[in-house]
């Protein structure tokens, strides 16, 4: 089977999909210029993954994160690894550190957070090697690959709304000192009372990510619910070293630019998968909005020579008088996006649509994640998601 590509034309979860019914055996790449992971297959199911040249999903550093063994009894099961050439898993359960289900149950974890991690890539090469086995694997798992579909999806519609409350990375967090709790009692999951421990006046939020034991997304979700409960509270600023200006305005353009193009080349990618990049059909209809400073968004690989100018777009937008270019700009691209999901029905039907509508959604996580201060008080998530319910509130008024 050869099967190669960007994740800006096939998504990671179309490309699990067709390993998993294929029922393929073989190992999946997929890289950027400074990240690579691998994605291990065995008659369809997932059986292990790692990180290449990154020490973030190693075993023993997950081990440590989450206190199950110490630095010293580390270094010395490293040491007894590098002189045996077993794998690490193996050498731990070889000294009576870990049992082979303990191990497994760690594997199992963060062969998962590999694989979720890679679900808000919006960019990277992939190949599959269909045939090869990992070749560090201290032993295979097996995992539903169907079922780590339905939960990596959920995950990124959770990281949206997780994103929105989530605080700026420079600022400190403490225990609220007076909490309104909305009852006499609070449960807390154990995941949250690990993360609330670490909370102490003196960590951000990308320092709280390193120190906890889960992860990012479990970690971030944890922070949602402590600062939704009102148990947790902004207790200062972490002082940068530099103070750097910016053009706020010419930042958020860059958001805009950027993720309402992702947006509209998702849009059409989905079109052409079931329709064929010969039919014209859609391309005939996103005509209409080659106008104005809606030129600027023409639907075509963001990657590619055919991406209009950045530097001209804002240009055009600050030549539009400054009280009204950002409403005139919102109020084009919104008009633009919903009309084009509800095309995307009228033409091809609900299954497209839904397709079309979750790579849309993907395409929020990561400005929301990079510049979440900015997209926050701008409104920016709030137009996307309300732009969203109103394409969906059109095709379910239709469809009766």
């Amino acid at each position: 089977m050869s099967l190669a590509g960007n994740l800006q034309t096939v998504s990671f979860p179309d490309i699990l999909q067709l390993l998993a019914t294929g029922k393929k055996t073989g190992i999946l790449e997929v890289k950027t210029a400074t990240r690579q992971k691998e994605v291990a297959f065995k008659d369809g199911n997932i059986i292990f993954a790692s990180s290449v040249n990154s020490s973030e999903d190693l075993l023993g550093n997950t081990l440590l994160r989450r206190g199950r063994i110490s630095k010293s009894d580390l270094d010395r099961a490293i040491a007894l690894h590098k002189q045996t050439g077993r794998q690490l898993g193996t050498t731990l359960i070889d000294m009576n550190l870990f049992d082979k289900q303990e191990i497994a149950d760690c594997l199992r974890l963060q062969i998962e957070e590999i694989v979720y991690n890679l679900f808000s890539w919006r960019e990277g090469d992939f190949i599959f090697h269909e045939g090869d086995s990992p070749k560090a694997a201290p032993f295979f798992l097996e995992l539903n690959t169907m079922s780590v579909i339905m939960e990596g999806t959920r995950r990124i519609d959770e990281w949206m709304e997780i994103q929105k409350v989530l605080p700026p990375d420079d600022v400190l967090l403490a225990l609220a000192k007076s909490p309104k709790l909305k009852g006499a009692e609070i449960t807390l999951t154990v995941e949250e009372f690990k993360v609330l421990a670490l909370i102490n006046g003196e960590r951000t939020l990308p320092e709280l990510i390193n120190a906890a034991p889960h992860g990012e997304f479990v970690t971030c979700r944890a922070v949602y619910r402590l600062v939704v409960n009102n148990l947790i509270e902004v207790v200062g600023r972490r002082d940068s070293e530099e103070t750097e200006t910016e053009d706020e305005e010419e930042a958020l353009l860059s958001i805009v630019f950027y993720l309402y193009n992702n947006c509209f080349f998702r849009i059409r990618s989905a079109v052409e998968a079931f329709l064929g990049e010969g039919n014209t059909r859609f391309a005939n209809f996103a005509a209409q909005y080659r106008n104005g400073l809606l030129t600027f968004f023409p639907g075509v690989d963001p990657s590619s020579d055919l991406m209009p100018s950045f530097d001209k777009f804002v240009a055009t937008v600050k030549a539009v008088p400054q009280p009204v270019r950002l409403q005139k700009l919102f109020s084009g691209l919104d008009g633009m996006l919903s009309e084009q999901l509800e095309y995307v029905y009228q033409l091809l039907g609900i299954g497209a649509f839904r397709q079309a509508m979750a790579k849309v959604k993907k395409e929020i996580s990561e400005p929301l994640a990079a510049r979440r201060e900015l997209v926050k008080r701008f409104g920016i998530e709030d137009g996307f998601y309300k732009t969203l319910k109103r394409a969906d509130k059109v095709v379910k008024m239709v469809r009766g």
